[in-house]
């Protein structure tokens, strides 16, 4: 996708129309895409994106960029954790980053009937994503909560040495008066 540029070349942002929304089964295939097309991120199955945009579209979310998937986030609450909501995967296409999608996307999510005993946020990050850590740091300070780091599923214990060692992220607990959210659906 093109997006219309401004005199000198840069893309014109205000123009731009952004939905954000919950996903809907007929979404899981461009979901799969984005995902795919994203060489940071790791593949889930299609079939487990469609489950995504159906079983968990409560919460999960999809940010729309001029008619197009320009943004996703997957999370669920765990059964054992009805207070927590645990964001699984985030992911904003190239030529839509730099507009805070990913915040927002989360922060629409906190807004819905899901989550609405959530106060508290999870995720699991390795050291060097860079992205992840801003993000979830400025959601813990939106959102006036502490953030919490530990080792979670470690290189040689869980991922055979294939994989580097996530750490759990946790912030919480909070309310959800900082939430950054637009155009939540």
């Amino acid at each position: 996708m093109q997006l219309a540029a401004q005199a000198d070349g840069t893309p014109n942002k205000a123009n731009d129309s952004l939905v954000l929304r919950p996903p809907r089964p007929e979404d899981g295939a461009r979901v799969w895409q984005l995902v795919h097309e994203t060489a940071s991120l790791d593949d889930n199955s299609m079939y487990c994106n469609l489950l995504q945009c159906s079983h968990f579209a409560g919460t999960c979310a999809i940010a729309e960029l001029n008619g197009a998937v320009a943004g996703w986030v997957s999370g669920y609450v765990p059964p054992e954790a009805p207070d927590t909501l645990f964001i699984w995967q985030v992911c904003v296409a190239e030529h839509a980053r730099g507009r805070g999608l990913a915040r927002q996307l989360i922060g629409s999510v906190l807004t819905r009937p899901a989550c609405e005993n959530v106060s508290n946020l999870q995720s699991t990050i390795t050291d060097g994503n860079a992205a992840s850590w801003a993000l979830f740091g400025s959601l813990a300070k939106s959102l006036g909560a502490t953030l919490g780091r530990q080792p979670h599923f470690e290189r040689e214990g869980h991922f055979g040495g294939q994989y580097d060692t996530e750490h759990l992220v946790t912030i919480g607990p909070f309310s959800k008066g900082g939430l950054p959210v637009r155009n939540a659906a």
